[in-house]
């Protein structure tokens, strides 16, 4: 196993390695340029001026040279500093990160405590109305734009019936709260996000884990089980669920990209000061080191993700052997 690990580990220095060369080569390709919000709405500014703000940015260089002298500074772990405000990249994400983060697990914990059992009794009551229900149910949740439902919450549950905040993650007086009202109130303001955030996840969850029920279901082994006289709990919970959650750990590694990609659209929406509000301001404002850096960590992150999914379904099937 620890082999195996080692090996996975040095195979994502090179994957990680042309994430960062597409990416830079990416975002240099879109239009616009960061000195453009400093020049061109200006008109005071000279061409020289221009011509030094970009050599100020090292923006002058060939984008190979620029990409060198980027990825002599990530070796350290120095994503350089901010176009916008000169602060260390590696501050403002370690700021947000935090947030992002936990909302993410947050939601991967709801998705799991929803989907899996709506699954498992999906799979349990196989072609009744409730299972047709469940499939309706999820597949409507699938389909639904993130942004259309956090706009139809945000106005229901906060402007009308002014139940949940909706927007930030403390309230103004928050300074002034005990530490258990603190808690609360961040927990008040989170309640949106993460079920927004979670709420497409359940239907792949939830039908993945439906489709491997009903296959284990169907095993030999289980209908021995049903012919010794064990009850149908015993069966479904002891027998077959452990199986059933094997192909599960894998599908939550693979998630771990959509979650963050979604981070961008829901904490811009709640203004939720996250990683992704943070790389969708850098975008706006054409912020190279800080798009470069967000997006190092987010690759960094799915990679790691899919390597403990890899990691834990070896660990967890005792059919697969590592030599």
């Amino acid at each position: 196993m620890v082999k195996y690990i080692f090996r996975r580990l040095i195979s994502l220095i090179p994957l990680l390695f042309g994430i960062t060369i597409i990416t830079f080569m990416v975002i240099h390709l879109v239009p616009g340029k960061p000195t453009d919000m400093e020049t061109q709405f200006n008109p005071k500014v000279s061409l020289e001026a221009r011509d030094r703000i970009a050599r100020l940015y090292g923006l002058d260089k060939p984008l190979h040279v620029q990409y060198a002298d980027w990825l002599k500074r990530m070796a350290s772990f120095d994503f350089g500093v901010s176009f916008v405000d000169s602060r260390p990249v590696i501050e403002k994400i370690r700021e947000r990160i935090p947030v992002t983060l936990g909302i993410n697990l947050a939601s991967i914990i709801l998705i799991l405590l929803i989907g899996v059992p709506i699954g498992i009794s999906s799979a349990v009551r196989e072609n009744s109305f409730y299972d047709r229900s469940m499939t309706v149910f999820v597949f409507i949740g699938f389909a639904m734009p993130t942004i259309w439902l956090s706009l139809i919450l945000m106005d229901l549950i906060g402007v009308q019936w002014g139940i949940l905040p909706v927007s930030g993650i403390k309230s103004l007086e928050f300074e002034r709260f005990s530490f258990l009202e603190k808690i609360i109130d961040v927990s008040r303001h989170l309640v949106l996000p993460v079920f927004v955030s979670a709420f497409a996840g359940l239907a792949g969850i939830s039908r993945y884990m439906r489709s491997n029920m009903v296959q284990v279901l169907r095993q030999n082994y289980i209908r021995t089980a049903r012919a010794k006289g064990l009850s149908e709990k015993e069966v479904v919970y002891k027998h077959a669920l452990k199986n059933a959650l094997l192909p599960i750990v894998t599908i939550l590694g693979l998630s771990v990209p959509g979650l963050i990609g979604g981070s961008v659209i829901f904490e811009s929406i709640f203004s939720i000061p996250g990683m992704g509000r943070l790389f969708y301001e850098s975008v706006m404002a054409r912020d190279y080191p800080v798009i470069m850096g967000v997006l190092v960590i987010g690759a960094a992150l799915t990679l790691m993700g899919n390597l403990l999914a890899d990691i834990s379904y070896a660990a967890v099937d005792p059919r697969i052997k590592l030599e």
